[in-house]
């Protein structure tokens, strides 16, 4: 009975191997059919061949004598492996030589095969405009903590005072060129989303009272305040910010009395809240000569254009109208930015017929980076393209009491 049942179960294995083979022949037979169908006729004759040869011959078909290979590190002994007795089929290794595929000079200096190594870290540009900046710059847009949040519509109210023609009596002289400072910073700080309100030829008087009204109104559904003077200066006797402007009348109004209208106290609904203040005026008569550079004229400028200074002499004591009461009491700026011109003591140039260097760098600054940089930034860009310009030299400068970073909202 268990050698009846012995010889069963041989069959039964017999014929499932014999079902295998068949079923196989019939899968080699449907594919080999499928490449004749496509046109690959070389590989489908290889196979037909192949599988007669097999049928044929099936003594030949074995598994190939496969023997071990051994990859070790160059100089490594094979008893520091921990092998005692090298078997005696296995060849003897040699010296492992790795193969690198591509161009020779990008071959490493040196690679051995135990050694996995990562590519050499590759410079990342940090430069301005890089893209380590731009992260940088996306990541800080985000960030309350980082920079100032500009997501109200309008942003903000700007106020242009534009003094162009100016009294006899002042001794001043009419400022040509300065009407296209102002169309340009018209249209750059609405692209901005600014609410823009232009206010031409003050008196000192009626500048302290146009500013004295912005401050006064509620800024609460606003994020930012701009105000730009664009006038003749002069140096001015200060604690905080240098420098003062004129009225069309003659009589100077200090920077630091103009900024210290929108503290706290004088603006409320403007606290925490940025307030950047532009000043297109001399704030001396000094002029940089520079020293010798490759460009005699400066860039867009012509030997026929007409540069000039918005300057005057030093003022102080009773011809101000703006000195503070109690200067000793003025408070501490905060949020604040009051972008210069020039360095105080320094001329500022202006173009009669293209407007002045300070403003004609600014719109074009804001224009190019105002997307991707935040203010500080485009202040910096500003300085180096004006430091350049014309045979004297003016460098741009600012007061800075900002927080946090400012981004325009573009």
């Amino acid at each position: 009975m268990g050698r009846a049942g012995s010889g069963s179960r041989r069959d039964q294995a017999r014929q499932l191997i014999t079902d295998l083979e068949t079923r196989g022949s019939q899968a080699l037979s449907l594919f080999i059919s499928c490449l004749e169908d496509t046109g690959q006729n070389t590989l489908a004759s290889l196979l037909r061949t192949s599988s007669q040869a097999a049928r044929q011959h099936p003594e030949a078909i074995r598994p190939l004598d496969l023997k071990p290979v051994v990859l070790r590190p160059e100089g490594l002994k094979p008893e520091s492996l921990g092998v005692g007795k090298q078997d005696p089929l296995m060849p003897t290794p040699g010296k492992l030589v790795p193969v690198v595929l591509g161009p020779k000079e990008l071959w490493p200096a040196k690679l051995r095969p135990e050694v996995l190594r990562p590519e050499a870290p590759r410079p990342v540009d940090i430069g301005s405009g890089g893209l380590s900046d731009v992260c940088a710059q996306d990541r800080a847009k985000g960030n309350a903590n980082l920079a100032y949040v500009l997501s109200a519509d309008p942003c903000g109210r700007c106020l242009i005072v534009n003094n162009v023609h100016f009294r006899r009596e002042s001794g001043l002289r009419t400022r040509a060129g300065s009407s296209v400072d102002c169309e340009r910073l018209q249209r750059r700080f609405r692209l901005l989303h600014f609410v823009v309100e232009v206010e031409c030829d003050l008196t000192a008087k009626q500048m302290v009272q146009a500013l004295v009204e912005l401050a006064r109104r509620d800024h609460s559904a606003l994020d930012c305040c701009v105000v730009v003077i664009l006038s003749h200066g002069c140096q001015a006797s200060h604690l905080q910010f240098p420098g003062a402007v004129y009225g069309t009348d003659g009589c100077p109004v200090s920077v630091e009395r103009i900024v210290n209208i929108f503290n706290g106290t004088g603006c409320p609904s403007l606290r925490g809240k940025p307030k950047l203040f532009f000043i297109q005026a001399c704030g001396g008569e000094q002029k940089d000569h520079g020293f010798e550079v490759a460009s005699t004229f400066p860039e867009g400028q012509t030997p026929d254009s007409d540069p000039e200074p918005d300057a005057t002499p030093f003022q102080e004591g009773p011809g101000t109208v703006d000195q503070p009461d109690a200067v000793s009491s003025l408070p501490t700026p905060s949020d604040i930015l009051v972008s210069y011109s020039t360095f105080p003591g320094f001329v500022s140039w202006r173009d009669t017929k293209s407007g002045s260097w300070y403003i004609e760098t600014l719109d074009s600054v804001f224009e190019q980076w105002a997307h991707c940089e935040d203010l500080q930034t485009l202040l910096l860009r500003v300085a180096n393209a004006v430091s350049v310009k014309g045979i004297y030299k003016q460098i741009p400068g600012c007061f800075n009491f900002l927080r946090k970073k400012l981004f325009f909202k573009t």
